[in-house]
C-alpha cells in the first residue's frame, strides 16, 4: 500500500505528499502568501476544507478570496455562526438550514415568538463575539446511530437524518459550542469572518411545505472586503428607494385591494397608461415582423390541458376547476387558462396548412390566471393574474434557426435599444419533469445551441432549466443599478405539435408535425413594469411617461395661455395637464418633480408675450430653456416618436 499520494497542481507540477495530508499543506508548501490566502481547496473538481485529509492521488487547486466559490463559502460559514449566536441567546430554538444564497445567507429557526428588530441586533452583536473567539470549523464523518444521539434534541435535523440513504456519508461541523449537520465545506475559523450585516427576519414555511410550520428566517449578507459590504449595502438602499410597491402608489399607478384579492392588480389611469403604450410598442413592432394577432377565451374546458400535456404537471398551479356550462354534461368542467398555447394551436390546427403557409406566427397579450401560494406574492412580481406578451410560431425543422435569429434581435430591441436594459443569454436544458423521448429533447437542444453558435454570441447553460416540453433560451436583464431579473424566454416544443396531432402538408404532399417555438419577450407587463419602476426609479422615458408634460402658469393671469397650451399639445397626442392650482409655483414645480413628470412648460407674462414656455427638464435642478411653443411641441414629438431614453 503506497504511503504517499500524488498532487496535481493547476501548473501541471506533482507533489509527492504523505497519504492523510490536508490540502492545507499544499497551500504551506507553495508559500505563505499562499497559505495566509487560502480558504478551501478544490479536490478533484469537489470543494474540501483545508483540513480534510486526502486519501489518494488527486488534483489539487488552492482556492483563495478572489474566487467566488470563496465567497459561497464564506456565506455558509457565516450562516453557521448565525446559528452558534441564536443557539446561545434562544437555547429553545430548533435548527433548521443556513446556505449561502445570491449575495448572502439565510438560516431557519423554530422559536415560540418571531424575532424582533431587538432580538436581530442582539444576534449580531453575539456573532462578532464568537468571530473574534476564533473558533475552527471542524468536519467528522458519522455512524447514523451517533448522529441520532448527537442530534436528539434537534427534531429538524432527525426529520433531515431520517431520509439520508443507507451509505451516504454523514458529517457534522463544529464551530466552539455549535454543532450541526452539514456537508460543508467551510472557512479554516471564525476569524476570517469580519464584514458581515444582519439585514431582516421572515416567516418561511419548514421545507417550502404551506402545510408544515412556520419557521423564522434570519437574512444576512458577508463579503471579504469591507468596500464591497459597503458596496452592497448602498445598493440595497437605492433598491429600497425603488421598490415599485412604494412608487407605484406615490404614483398612482395601481393598487391591490383585499376585496379583490392578493396577486390582482387593479391597474390606475396612470399605470394602465404604462401598459397600453407597452402592448402597443410590442403589437406594432410584431405586425411588422409578419405576426397575426389573435384573441382567446379567459376559460376553457380542462380536457385541453390534459391533452396538452400541462394539467397534470401544473394543477397545483392552476385555479380549481369550474362547474361546467348550464345544459353542459357534468363531466365537462372550466378552469380559467394559466397558458395560451393549446388554444393558439387549435388556431393553427382550424384550416388545412402547407408548408408554403409557414410559418404561422400567432400573438396575444392574454389574461392567464394562476393560482400562485399567497407567500410567494410580491407586488408586480409575482402576481396571480397575469397579462402575458405571448406568442406562438409554428414551423418547418428548416425554419428553426431563421426565427430563433429574429427573435434574439427582438429581444435585443425590446430590451437593450428601447429600454437600455443589458442582458445574458442562458440555454436551459431538459428538466427531470419532462414529457417526449431523450432523442427528441436531443434535436430540439441542439437546434438552439445551434442557432445560438452561429450568431456568435455567448450564453451559459441551465442544467434542467428547460420547460417540460421543451429546452429554452432564457434571457436575464440587468437593471440600473445592477440587479438580475428574468426577461425574455424563447422555448422550442416538438411535443405539443405531437399531443395535439398538429399537421401542415409537405412539398411531397405528405402530411408532417410543425415546431412550436414559445416565445415572451417582454414577458408578463405586471412584471415587466414592475422591472421598469425600479430600473428608472419611477423616471420613465418620455414616450412611456402616463404624463408626458404639465403646464404650469406662474399666477392665474397666465392660466388661459396655459389652457391653450395645453390644448395644443393634446390635440398633437402629447399627454399633457395644466397646473393653476393656488398654490406657490415652487410647490406646484416640486409636485411635478415628485410625481416624475418629464418636462415642465412654465407660463409667466413674458412668455405670454412672446409665444413661449419656459421649459424645465426632469431632474435638471433649476435650469431652464426658453423656447418657442411650437418649438417645444416638435421637440416632444420627436423624442416621443424616437422613443428615445434622453430628454436633452
Amino acid at each position: 500500500m503506497n504511503d504517499t499520494v500524488r498532487l496535481t497542481l493547476p501548473d501541471g507540477s506533482v507533489r509527492e505528499m504523505p497519504v492523510g495530508t490536508p490540502a492545507r499543506a499544499v497551500a504551506e508548501a507553495a508559500g505563505p502568501r499562499l497559505a495566509k490566502a487560502a480558504v478551501v481547496a478544490s479536490v478533484d473538481g469537489e470543494i474540501w476544507d483545508l483540513d480534510r485529509p486526502i486519501m489518494h492521488d488527486a488534483d489539487v487547486e488552492i482556492i483563495t478570496e478572489t474566487n467566488p466559490l470563496a465567497l459561497e463559502v464564506l456565506r455558509h460559514s457565516t450562516a453557521h455562526v448565525l446559528a452558534t449566536a441564536v443557539r446561545e441567546l434562544f437555547p429553545e430554538a430548533n435548527i433548521g438550514f443556513g446556505p449561502a444564497i445570491e449575495d448572502g445567507f439565510y438560516y431557519d429557526f423554530e422559536v415560540p415568538q418571531p424575532f424582533t428588530p431587538e432580538d436581530i441586533e442582539k444576534i449580531a452583536a453575539r456573532m462578532g463575539e464568537i468571530v473574534k473567539q476564533d473558533h475552527r470549523f471542524v468536519r467528522e464523518e458519522v455512524e447514523p446511530e451517533e448522529a441520532g444521539d448527537r442530534f436528539k434534541d434537534d427534531p429538524l435535523k432527525l426529520e433531515r437524518l431520517a431520509e439520508m440513504e443507507a451509505g451516504e456519508v454523514i458529517s457534522v461541523y463544529t464551530d466552539g459550542p455549535f454543532v450541526d449537520l452539514c456537508r460543508g465545506p467551510h472557512m479554516p475559523s471564525t476569524k476570517k469572518i469580519r464584514h458581515f450585516k444582519l439585514l431582516h427576519a421572515a416567516g418561511a414555511y419548514w421545507r417550502g411545505d404551506s402545510n408544515r410550520q412556520m419557521l423564522q428566517r434570519i437574512y444576512g449578507t458577508v463579503w471579504f472586503k469591507k468596500s464591497d459590504l459597503d458596496d452592497y449595502l448602498h445598493r440595497l438602499e437605492e433598491a429600497e428607494k425603488r421598490d415599485h410597491r412604494t412608487l407605484g402608489k406615490q404614483l398612482d399607478l395601481f393598487s391591490i385591494h383585499e376585496d379583490v384579492g392578493p396577486g390582482l392588480i387593479l391597474w390606475h389611469p396612470k399605470g394602465a397608461t404604462v401598459q397600453f403604450e407597452l402592448r402597443r410598442f410590442i403589437e406594432d413592432e410584431l405586425i411588422r415582423r409578419g405576426y397575426d394577432l389573435v384573441y382567446t377565451p379567459h376559460v376553457t374546458r380542462e380536457q385541453l390541458f390534459v391533452r396538452s400535456g400541462h394539467l397534470p404537471l401544473y394543477e397545483e398551479h392552476q385555479f380549481p376547476a369550474m362547474a361546467a356550462g348550464k345544459g353542459e354534461s357534468q363531466e365537462f368542467q372550466y378552469r380559467v387558462k394559466p397558458m395560451n398555447c393549446p388554444m393558439h394551436a387549435l388556431i393553427y390546427a382550424a384550416r388545412q396548412r402547407s408548408y408554403r403557409d409557414l410559418p404561422v406566427r400567432l400573438a396575444e397579450v392574454a389574461s392567464v390566471y394562476r393560482n400562485e401560494l399567497s407567500g410567494t406574492l410580491h407586488g408586480l412580481l409575482r402576481v396571480r393574474g397575469l397579462s402575458m406578451d405571448d406568442a406562438h410560431i409554428f414551423c418547418r425543422e428548416d425554419q428553426i434557426e431563421d426565427e430563433i435569429f429574429d427573435l434574439i434581435d427582438l429581444t435585443d430591441l425590446a430590451l437593450k435599444r428601447t429600454f437600455g436594459f443589458e442582458y445574458r443569454l442562458d440555454l436551459s436544458t431538459r428538466p427531470a419533469k419532462k414529457i417526449g423521448s431523450d432523442d427528441m429533447w436531443d434535436v430540439a437542444e441542439a437546434a438552439l445551441k445551434g442557432a445560438l453558435d452561429r450568431m456568435g454570441l455567448s450564453y451559459g447553460i441551465d442544467e434542467g432549466g428547460g420547460a417540460f416540453y421543451g429546452p429554452k433560451i432564457d434571457v436575464q436583464m440587468r437593471d440600473a443599478i445592477g440587479r438580475e431579473w428574468q426577461g425574455a424566454t424563447i422555448q422550442l416544443d416538438y411535443q405539443l405539435p405531437e399531443r395535439l396531432e398538429l399537421e401542415y402538408t409537405g412539398a411531397d404532399n405528405k402530411p408532417h408535425r410543425p415546431v412550436i417555438i414559445h416565445r415572451a419577450i417582454l414577458g408578463t407587463l405586471e412584471r415587466f413594469v414592475g422591472c421598469l419602476i425600479e430600473h428608472f426609479a419611477g423616471a420613465f422615458p418620455l414616450w412611456l411617461s402616463p404624463e408626458q408634460v404639465r403646464v404650469i402658469p406662474i399666477s392665474e393671469d397666465q392660466a388661459e395661455a396655459a389652457h391653450t397650451i395645453g390644448k395644443r399639445l393634446k390635440g398633437a397626442g402629447v399627454r399633457a395637464s395644466v397646473d393653476d392650482r393656488n398654490e406657490t409655483l415652487n410647490y406646484r414645480v416640486r409636485d411635478a418633480e415628485l410625481m416624475k413628470v418629464p418636462y415642465m412648460a412654465v407660463v409667466g407674462k413674458r412668455e405670454v408675450e412672446q409665444g413661449t414656455v419656459a421649459v424645465r427638464v426632469r431632474g435638471a435642478g433649476k435650469k431652464q430653456t426658453v423656447m418657442a411653443v411650437a418649438e417645444f411641441e416638435e421637440r416632444v414629438l420627436g423624442l416621443i416618436r424616437e422613443r428615445s431614453l434622453d430628454l436633452e
